[in-house]
Protein backbone atom coordinates (compact mmCIF):
# COMPACT_ATOMS: atom_id res chain seq x y z
CA UNK A 1 0.00 0.00 0.00
CA UNK A 2 1.74 3.42 -1.13
CA UNK A 3 0.71 6.58 0.91
CA UNK A 4 0.84 9.94 -0.92
CA UNK A 5 3.36 12.40 1.08
CA UNK A 6 2.83 15.08 -1.13
CA UNK A 7 0.22 16.62 1.01
CA UNK A 8 2.43 16.40 4.27
CA UNK A 9 5.42 17.75 1.93
CA UNK A 10 3.63 20.70 0.65
CA UNK A 11 2.45 21.19 4.21
CA UNK A 12 5.66 20.97 5.50
CA UNK A 13 6.85 23.73 2.85
CA UNK A 14 3.36 26.04 3.92
CA UNK A 15 4.95 25.92 7.53
CA UNK A 16 8.20 26.85 6.68
CA UNK A 17 7.51 29.45 4.34
CA UNK A 18 5.34 31.04 7.32
CA UNK A 19 8.12 31.55 9.59
CA UNK A 20 11.05 31.89 8.10
CA UNK A 21 13.13 32.81 11.19
CA UNK A 22 12.25 28.77 12.56
CA UNK A 23 15.02 26.50 12.22
CA UNK A 24 13.53 24.01 10.51
CA UNK A 25 15.45 21.30 12.66
CA UNK A 26 12.72 21.92 15.19
CA UNK A 27 9.35 20.99 13.23
CA UNK A 28 9.70 17.11 13.79
CA UNK A 29 10.39 17.64 17.39
CA UNK A 30 6.85 20.20 17.93
CA UNK A 31 5.40 17.51 15.47
CA UNK A 32 6.30 14.61 17.54
CA UNK A 33 5.33 16.25 20.86
CA UNK A 34 1.73 16.89 20.01
CA UNK A 35 0.87 13.69 18.68
CA UNK A 36 2.24 12.21 22.07
CA UNK A 37 0.14 14.92 23.65
CA UNK A 38 -2.66 13.59 21.42
CA UNK A 39 -2.01 9.70 21.92
CA UNK A 40 -1.82 10.51 25.86
CA UNK A 41 -5.46 12.68 25.76
CA UNK A 42 -7.17 9.78 23.74
CA UNK A 43 -5.99 7.33 26.25
CA UNK A 44 -7.02 9.62 29.13
CA UNK A 45 -10.40 10.00 27.54
CA UNK A 46 -10.62 5.99 27.03
CA UNK A 47 -9.12 5.12 30.03
CA UNK A 48 -9.88 8.26 32.99
CA UNK A 49 -7.84 7.73 36.01
CA UNK A 50 -9.41 6.47 39.28
CA UNK A 51 -10.84 9.59 41.38
CA UNK A 52 -8.65 11.53 43.87
CA UNK A 53 -9.96 10.46 46.64
CA UNK A 54 -8.82 6.45 45.86
CA UNK A 55 -12.18 5.12 45.01
CA UNK A 56 -12.64 2.84 41.88
CA UNK A 57 -14.74 4.38 39.18
CA UNK A 58 -17.72 1.63 39.46
CA UNK A 59 -19.41 -0.57 41.73
CA UNK A 60 -18.06 -3.14 39.28
CA UNK A 61 -14.54 -2.85 39.51
CA UNK A 62 -14.95 -2.42 43.76
CA UNK A 63 -16.73 -5.78 43.93
CA UNK A 64 -13.83 -7.51 42.31
CA UNK A 65 -11.42 -6.00 44.90
CA UNK A 66 -13.50 -6.84 47.90
CA UNK A 67 -12.52 -9.60 49.71
CA UNK A 68 -15.54 -11.56 50.30
CA UNK A 69 -17.81 -12.07 47.65
CA UNK A 70 -20.72 -10.27 47.24
CA UNK A 71 -23.94 -12.85 47.52
CA UNK A 72 -27.51 -12.32 46.46
CA UNK A 73 -29.47 -12.35 50.02
CA UNK A 74 -32.86 -11.64 51.37
CA UNK A 75 -32.31 -9.24 54.09
CA UNK A 76 -34.47 -8.11 56.72
CA UNK A 77 -33.91 -4.54 58.51
CA UNK A 78 -32.30 -6.72 61.71
CA UNK A 79 -29.80 -8.24 58.99
CA UNK A 80 -28.95 -5.54 57.18
CA UNK A 81 -28.58 -3.11 59.94
CA UNK A 82 -25.02 -4.62 60.89
CA UNK A 83 -23.63 -3.22 57.70
CA UNK A 84 -23.75 0.49 58.13
CA UNK A 85 -19.87 0.80 57.57
CA UNK A 86 -18.97 0.39 61.62
CA UNK A 87 -19.62 -2.86 62.24
CA UNK A 88 -19.50 -4.60 58.99
CA UNK A 89 -16.84 -2.73 56.34
CA UNK A 90 -19.46 -2.86 53.38
CA UNK A 91 -21.94 -0.34 53.59
CA UNK A 92 -25.60 -1.24 51.97
CA UNK A 93 -28.61 0.21 51.76
CA UNK A 94 -32.19 -0.62 50.93
CA UNK A 95 -34.56 1.34 48.51
CA UNK A 96 -37.98 0.28 47.41
CA UNK A 97 -37.29 -2.96 49.06
CA UNK A 98 -34.07 -3.59 46.63
CA UNK A 99 -30.58 -3.48 48.94
CA UNK A 100 -27.80 -2.00 46.93
CA UNK A 101 -24.17 -1.98 47.92
CA UNK A 102 -22.93 1.68 48.33
CA UNK A 103 -19.40 1.03 49.25
CA UNK A 104 -17.54 2.44 46.31
CA UNK A 105 -19.80 5.98 47.57
CA UNK A 106 -18.58 5.46 51.17
CA UNK A 107 -17.78 9.27 51.67
CA UNK A 108 -21.44 9.51 51.27
CA UNK A 109 -23.26 6.85 52.80
CA UNK A 110 -20.19 5.45 55.07
CA UNK A 111 -19.35 6.86 58.70
CA UNK A 112 -19.59 10.55 58.88
CA UNK A 113 -20.94 10.97 55.53
CA UNK A 114 -24.10 13.31 54.53
CA UNK A 115 -25.97 10.16 53.82
CA UNK A 116 -24.84 8.34 56.72
CA UNK A 117 -27.67 7.86 58.45
CA UNK A 118 -29.27 5.39 55.71
CA UNK A 119 -26.38 2.65 55.73
CA UNK A 120 -27.99 -0.19 57.15
CA UNK A 121 -31.59 0.83 57.04
CA UNK A 122 -34.06 1.55 54.56
CA UNK A 123 -34.04 4.81 52.83
CA UNK A 124 -36.90 4.84 51.29
CA UNK A 125 -38.92 7.30 53.40
CA UNK A 126 -36.39 9.80 53.95
CA UNK A 127 -34.99 10.25 50.05
CA UNK A 128 -38.72 10.36 48.86
CA UNK A 129 -39.47 13.72 51.45
CA UNK A 130 -35.62 14.21 51.04
CA UNK A 131 -34.80 14.28 54.62
CA UNK A 132 -32.20 13.16 56.37
CA UNK A 133 -33.76 13.43 59.92
CA UNK A 134 -33.71 10.40 61.93
CA UNK A 135 -37.23 9.74 62.16
CA UNK A 136 -37.11 9.37 58.49
CA UNK A 137 -36.15 6.13 59.25
CA UNK A 138 -38.31 3.05 60.17
CA UNK A 139 -37.42 1.61 63.60
CA UNK A 140 -35.60 -1.71 63.12
CA UNK A 141 -38.46 -4.21 64.80
CA UNK A 142 -41.21 -2.65 63.08
CA UNK A 143 -42.74 -3.69 59.76
CA UNK A 144 -41.13 -2.34 56.35
CA UNK A 145 -42.67 0.98 55.87
CA UNK A 146 -45.31 0.48 52.84
CA UNK A 147 -44.99 4.20 51.92
CA UNK A 148 -48.71 4.22 50.96
CA UNK A 149 -48.89 7.72 52.04
CA UNK A 150 -46.46 9.39 49.61
CA UNK A 151 -47.73 12.11 47.16
CA UNK A 152 -46.84 12.01 43.64
CA UNK A 153 -44.11 14.43 43.89
CA UNK A 154 -42.14 11.97 46.69
CA UNK A 155 -42.84 8.92 44.09
CA UNK A 156 -41.05 10.41 41.63
CA UNK A 157 -38.22 11.78 43.84
CA UNK A 158 -37.96 8.05 45.13
CA UNK A 159 -38.13 7.18 41.70
CA UNK A 160 -35.36 8.99 40.69
CA UNK A 161 -33.53 7.87 43.30
CA UNK A 162 -34.15 4.30 42.77
CA UNK A 163 -32.59 4.73 39.45
CA UNK A 164 -29.19 6.28 40.37
CA UNK A 165 -28.37 3.57 42.76
CA UNK A 166 -29.93 1.22 39.97
CA UNK A 167 -27.38 2.40 37.94
CA UNK A 168 -24.49 3.57 40.37
CA UNK A 169 -24.20 0.45 42.46
CA UNK A 170 -24.69 -3.41 42.89
CA UNK A 171 -27.57 -4.83 43.93
CA UNK A 172 -27.29 -7.29 46.11
CA UNK A 173 -30.49 -8.99 48.32
CA UNK A 174 -33.71 -7.17 48.83
CA UNK A 175 -35.50 -6.40 52.05
CA UNK A 176 -38.24 -8.35 53.57
CA UNK A 177 -40.00 -8.58 56.61
CA UNK A 178 -39.06 -10.69 59.71
CA UNK A 179 -40.17 -14.08 59.43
Amino acid sequence: MMVDLTAFQNYYKNVMALAPGVNSGYIPYLNASLGILSVYLVYRTIFPPARPNGQVLNAQQQAKQESQPLVYTKFTPTTLQPFNGVIEERVLMAVKGRVYDVSAGRTFYGPGGPYSNFAGRDASRGLAKGSFDEEMLTPIDMPIDPLDDLNEEEIQALNDWEQHFAGKYLRCGELVEEW
